[in-house]
């Protein structure tokens, strides 16, 4: 979780959240301790984090509020697929099976919504068939994080919404 790549994965979205035009409503689907969560929040985003494992959630909270982040973020302890509300500007999917929910966030987005999407390997198409079955198109930008294992890396495919 601390690598090189990561860190500068965070500091990226961090950077999207702080140059957006607009106060954005973001969801951190998979939010384990705040990795994401809290350079978003401390950016400026407000922060919608969803945690299923109890023990992370715990330290989610702490992170949250040792960050004196509490305005910008509300934590919700459960799967995200029932947690989602209303709509996203930004959907953050920070674990390499999040392909498996994209249909599930895609019903929590709107034209311009930005969604950050976790994979081992580029998997523009899968995602590609995702969003046009949901009514939609989108444009990809596939980043390359850090290497995951020989021959495999870890990406993120930025999926905007139109």
């Amino acid at each position: 979780m601390f690598a090189q790549g990561n860190r500068i994965e965070k500091m990226r979205v961090a950077q999207l959240v702080r140059n957006s035009s607009k106060n954005e409503r973001i969801a951190d689907m998979y939010a384990g301790i705040g990795y994401f969560t809290i350079p978003m929040a401390g950016s400026g985003g407000c922060v919608h984090s969803m945690e299923i494992n109890p023990v992370a959630f715990e330290y989610l909270n702490r992170n949250v509020v040792e960050n004196d982040l509490e305005e910008n973020v509300e934590t919700s302890l459960g799967d995200c697929r029932d947690l989602l509300t209303g709509t996203y500007d930004r959907i953050m999917m920070g674990h390499f099976d999040a392909i498996s929910m994209l249909p599930s966030a895609l019903e929590h987005a709107h034209e311009g919504t930005v969604i950050h999407l976790h994979s081992i390997g580029a998997i523009e198409e899968a995602i590609r068939e995702m969003v046009e079955s949901a009514g939609f198109s989108a444009t990809i930008h596939v980043h390359k994080v850090k290497k995951y294992r020989p021959h495999a890396w870890h990406m993120v495919q930025d999926v905007t919404i139109s």
